[in-house]
């Protein structure tokens, strides 16, 4: 199959292209970034270099694909965030009605299924919209909140000694290694199907109270504690950590989308499975490996 892949050689890009030319594929990674041409080449696959915004560099891109993996970047921009995202999934919609691409899986969240009060997922929502009117298969791939957001508490507990954010330790949260998302994301994209299907892809399901347990114990703090920050708070440490304002917002407003209970309602109340492989105590020693 010749299958393109938007996301660079990021987290997911790189063991995802890496399964697929091994399985072997013609693969094609599509990135921003001129300076990755050497390393996709170097995995195997062909290195298509331009802009996700741009609906006739996609257009190119995909001509005479079977499948296409469909990412767009979680930050697009300091400002206009939903608005950036959006017009990249619209440029994707484009460029995939023009070149006829069949098979499609699609990067969402846990969350897509609501229209705001979700953050960042906002976008996705709206993309996920675009690509239902698509006259092609597509797999809605909602992956749970990534393990590795957590690295970005590491100054936190180095510097306060805890670990924190504005939804409680109790939270019951649907996370997810990239590496799972990748093995899901191969699997959907050399899967035959029709329609419009929508798989979530989760590693765990753990509170932070439990999350803070096993960092704790992998990084010699067992007690380590969780502290439930307002999203006054919340949003201000992030602002002074050094986030733009508009992202540091929309991550607020994610917090408390989970402390509601409405970003994960839809995974935790059907009964879908966790089928990732990647578990909470084996992310712990990569984290304590990052520490």
């Amino acid at each position: 199959m010749k299958i393109i892949i938007s996301g660079s050689l990021g987290n997911i890009g790189k063991p995802l292209t890496a399964q697929l030319v091994q399985s072997g594929h013609d693969v094609t990674v599509i990135s921003s970034n001129a300076d990755k041409k050497t390393a996709i080449e170097n995995l195997g696959a062909k290195a298509a270099i331009g802009s996700v915004s741009d609906a006739d560099f996609l257009s190119k891109t995909f001509e005479g694909a079977d499948a296409l993996f469909a990412m767009t970047p979680p930050n697009m921009g300091g400002q206009n965030i939903i608005k950036n995202t959006v017009e990249a999934g619209n440029a994707f919609a484009k460029a995939i009605q023009k070149t006829n691409i069949q098979r499609i899986v699609m990067l969402s969240s846990i969350g897509a299924d609501l229209e705001g009060g979700n953050g960042p997922i906002a976008g996705l929502h709206q993309i996920e919209k675009l690509y239902q009117n698509l006259d092609a298969s597509v797999t809605f791939l909602r992956a749970g909140y990534f393990y590795i957001n957590f690295f970005n508490d590491i100054p936190m507990i180095k510097g306060a000694g805890i670990m924190g954010a504005n939804f409680p330790d109790s939270l019951q949260i649907p996370l997810v290694h990239p590496e799972d998302i990748a093995l899901a994301a191969a699997e959907e994209l050399q899967k035959a199907q029709e329609g419009k299907n929508i798989r979530y892809i989760i590693s765990d399901v753990k509170t932070p109270s439990e999350i803070v347990k096993a960092f704790g114990t992998a990084i010699a703090k067992p007690e380590l504690p969780w502290v439930e920050f307002t999203d006054e708070q919340s949003l201000g440490g992030m602002i002074q950590a050094g986030l733009p304002e508009e992202m540091a917002n929309l991550y607020a407003e994610m917090g408390a989308g989970l402390r509601s209970g409405k970003i994960g309602a839809d995974f935790l109340s059907n009964n879908f499975p966790v089928d990732g492989k990647i578990k909470l105590e084996d992310f712990a020693k990569e984290f304590a490996s990052k520490f």
